[in-house]
């Protein structure tokens, strides 16, 4: 008589293995969300590093100029620019032609230079905040008919609180920078670790549309619409008014005619919508920013949950809640402005 001898498979059972892939799920479930905040986390200290160094670059240039960088007018080189070499670019910056003109052709219709064109396009890592995944290549067509790119930043200047007439940048403004500045440390009145010198924002999403951006911060600049020039000093007019303290509430959208997505179009170019913010609106305000004539209300912007990274003059950074109060905001804007108030 023979014995026969079964011999047991070894493996999963269809329902061991749909309990294995359950048990994998709910971990990565619970873990990704960990892995993205410490992604964030990186991101948010990289962005805060970059910050930093641009403001330290700012004192290094005080220190050999004895004054800040200004603008130069929206066809000029912008403070960004004037930097560089301060932030180990000064290859970069040799390559900026400082002998001939940044932009060809009439101001409505001005184009870059193509001698400037190896600056123009070089896209410089320590303007970028990792957080922000828009394009920094920003299309453009050059004076010669060629076609080419500007490339982008995120970190802008303070031109001031923009209250009052301090959003027209071609007068002397409550800020760091307007146009031929070169404002000195001693122009600080309200102190140095009180004042603004940096903030975030984000690129635009180079689109042009009659609505502002849907989702998350908003990456387009409202137009707003009927403005003219003010014959009598700074600011602009609409309707016969002068617009000083505006409720941009009402002004979007019943004003705003069409929307760009040109906000920081190019480190190089000092033109206020793509070099410059203020302080009228706190960070990641829902109303988007508004623009007239290449001026208007800029926030500070970031992908970073709940506020925005600003530098402050004496080269610290803080990171301000989108919780902020309106008047501390501003006052952290304003150089001289003698508020009273408590950092946030």
């Amino acid at each position: 008589m023979k014995w026969v001898q079964n011999r047991a498979r070894c493996g999963f059972t269809l329902v061991e293995l749909l309990v294995v892939i359950a048990i994998i799920g709910v971990l990565v479930g619970l873990l990704l969300p960990a892995v993205q905040a410490a992604r964030e986390a990186a991101r948010r200290m990289s962005c805060s590093n970059n910050l930093k160094q641009v403001a330290l670059a700012v004192h290094n240039y005080e220190s050999s100029h004895r004054v800040i960088p200004g603008l130069i007018g929206s066809s000029g080189f912008s403070p960004q620019a004037r930097v560089l070499p301060y932030i180990e670019q000064a290859n970069l910056s040799d390559l900026m032609r400082y002998d001939l003109p940044l932009l060809l052709g009439p101001a409505w219709m001005a184009r870059f230079n193509p001698a400037q064109r190896l600056a123009v396009e070089t896209v410089v890592p320590t303007f970028l905040c990792p957080s922000d995944v828009g394009d920094p290549r920003f299309p453009v067509t050059f004076s010669d008919g060629e076609p080419g790119f500007s490339a982008g930043l995120s970190y802008m200047f303070s031109y001031g609180s923009g209250t009052g007439t301090n959003y027209d940048d071609r007068h002397r403004t409550d800020g760091m920078v307007w146009e031929n500045s070169w404002a000195r440390f001693a122009d600080c009145i309200d102190g140095t670790s009180n004042t603004v010198l940096l903030a975030e924002t984000v690129m635009g999403d180079q689109v042009t549309a009659a609505e502002p951006t849907p989702n998350g911060p908003h990456r387009r600049i409202g137009s707003w619409s009927g403005t003219t020039s003010n014959p009598d000093g700074p600011g602009f007019m609409h309707g016969g008014n002068l617009i000083s303290n505006p409720d941009l509430t009402t002004i979007f959208p019943a004003l705003t005619t069409s929307y760009r997505g040109n906000r920081g179009e190019s480190w190089i170019r000092g033109v206020p919508f793509a070099t410059v913010t203020n302080g009228y609106m706190t960070p990641n305000s829902r109303i988007p920013d508004i623009g007239i004539h290449g001026r208007g209300f800029f926030a500070s912007r970031s992908f970073h949950p709940g506020g925005a990274h600003v530098a402050m003059l004496d080269g610290s950074v803080r990171f301000i809640a989108n919780s902020v109060d309106q008047f501390v905001h501003r006052a952290m804007y304003s150089r001289d402005g003698g508020e009273v108030f408590e950092m946030p």
